[in-house]
C-alpha cells in the first residue's frame, strides 16, 4: 500500500551540491508551469484519501519557495496526514523555522554534507555551512519538532575525521545522523559505481571508534538505524546503491510540475497537471493515480546491466 508521498514544491537550488547538480547552466522549469499552492493541496488531498498518511516537503530547495509557510499551514489542515516533514538545506531555515512551526510542519531532515568548512564548500559549491548550522540550531529549538535529522551523502574523499565530527554531531546534540549514498542522479552525469562511498565502508569507519547495535527496522523504512553502544545517539544508513530496499518501498513522488514518479528512477512519468488544468474531477485524477501506482517499478536495477539514469536529475524530481 502507497502510504508516503515525496512533492517537490520547485526545482531551484541556491547550492549546487556536486551529487544533484551542475555548477552552471540549469534550465529551470518554466514558472507557469509549476504546480501552485492550490493545485499541490488538491492533489496531496486526493492521494490522501487513497492512503497517503506521510507527506514530506522537498525542492530543489522549498524555503526558496515564496511563502512557504502558508503551503505547509494548508497541507497541516489535511485530515489524514499523520506526519507533514521537510528536506532543506537549512541556508534559509533559521529565518523561517518559528513559521513553518506555527504553520504545523512536524520534523525537519536538514542536509550537511560536511562539518568541515572548506569540505563543504567543495560539495556544495556555497559557503555557507555557518549559515545552515544557525538554521540546525533554529529548528532545534523548537522541541515539537523531533526528531531532526542530518543527512549527508559521502562522497569520494570523506575522512575519518569529518565521518567523527558527525559522530559527535549526533551525540552530543540528539540529531539523528544519515548518510546516503551517492546515486546516479548528478547534473554533470559523472556518477560512476566506484565513486560509492557505501554505508558499510563508513559504518565501519564509526565503529572503529564507537561500537554501534542496530535497531529494528520499522515497516518501510529506507534506512538502517543504529544506537551506539552506549546509548547516546543515533546513526542511520540510506544504501539504495549496495542494499536496495525496493521489496518494501511504499513511496509516491510528485513533481514540482505536476508529475507523477512512481520510483526515483522512473524512466516514465504520469501527468497529472495536464488533466487537473483541463478540469478533471477527482474521480478522473484517481483513476490515473491508481494507474499509475498499479505500474510502479519492482526495482531500480542501480549498476544492473542496462541500467539506464532517468532524464530528470535529482533538483528537478524532488528529494
Amino acid at each position: 500500500m502507497i502510504g508516503d508521498l515525496r512533492v517537490s514544491v520547485t526545482d531551484r537550488c541556491n547550492f549546487r551540491c556536486r551529487y544533484c547538480m551542475p555548477a552552471e547552466g540549469m534550465d529551470w522549469i518554466p514558472r507557469e508551469e509549476i504546480l501552485s499552492f492550490e493545485e499541490i493541496e488538491r492533489l496531496v488531498r486526493l492521494l490522501v484519501d487513497l492512503g497517503v498518511t506521510d507527506v514530506r516537503l522537498t525542492g530543489g530547495e522549498p524555503l526558496v519557495r515564496r511563502e512557504f509557510p502558508t503551503l505547509v499551514g494548508r497541507l497541516a489542515a489535511i485530515e489524514g496526514i499523520e506526519d507533514l516533514s521537510l528536506t532543506t538545506n537549512g541556508y534559509f531555515l533559521a529565518e523561517q523555522a518559528a513559521a513553518l512551526v506555527a504553520a504545523g510542519i512536524d520534523r525537519v531532515n536538514v542536509s550537511i554534507d560536511s562539518l568541515a568548512r572548506a569540505r563543504f564548500f567543495e560539495i556544495t559549491r556555497r559557503d555557507a555551512l555557518d549559515r545552515v548550522l544557525a538554521g540546525l540550531d533554529a529548528i532545534a529549538a523548537h522541541p515539537e519538532v523531533r526528531p531532526v535529522k542530518v543527512n549527508a551523502v559521502p562522497m569520494p574523499g570523506l575522512d575519518r575525521a569529518d565521518v567523527l565530527r558527525f559522530c559527535d554531531l549526533a551525540r552530543e546534540r540528539g540529531f539523528q545522523v544519515r548518510f546516503i549514498e551517492f546515486m546516479p542522479l548528478d547534473g554533470d552525469r559523472a556518477w560512476r559505481a566506484e565513486d560509492v562511498l557505501t554505508g558499510a565502508a563508513v559504518q565501519a569507519l564509526i565503529e572503529a571508534v564507537h561500537p554501534l547495535r542496530e535497531l529494528p527496522r520499522e515497516p518501510h523504512a529506507t534506512s538502517r538505524v543504529f544506537a551506539f553502544a552506549d546509548g547516546r545517539g543515533e546513526i542511520g544508513f540510506i544504501n539504495p546503491v549496495s542494499e536496495p530496499f525496493c521489496a518494501d518501498c511504499n513511496r509516491l513522488r510528485l513533481t514540482a510540475d505536476g508529475k507523477l514518479r512512481t520510483c526515483l528512477f522512473s524512466l516514465h512519468e504520469t501527468d497529472l497537471r495536464g488533466p487537473l488544468r483541463a478540469g478533471a474531477d477527482d474521480g478522473e485524477l484517481e483513476r490515473i493515480v491508481r494507474e499509475a501506482v498499479w505500474r510502479k517499478e519492482l526495482k531500480h536495477r542501480i549498476d544492473e546491466p542496462g541500467f539506464r539514469p532517468p532524464a530528470r536529475t535529482m533538483s528537478a524530481i524532488g528529494g
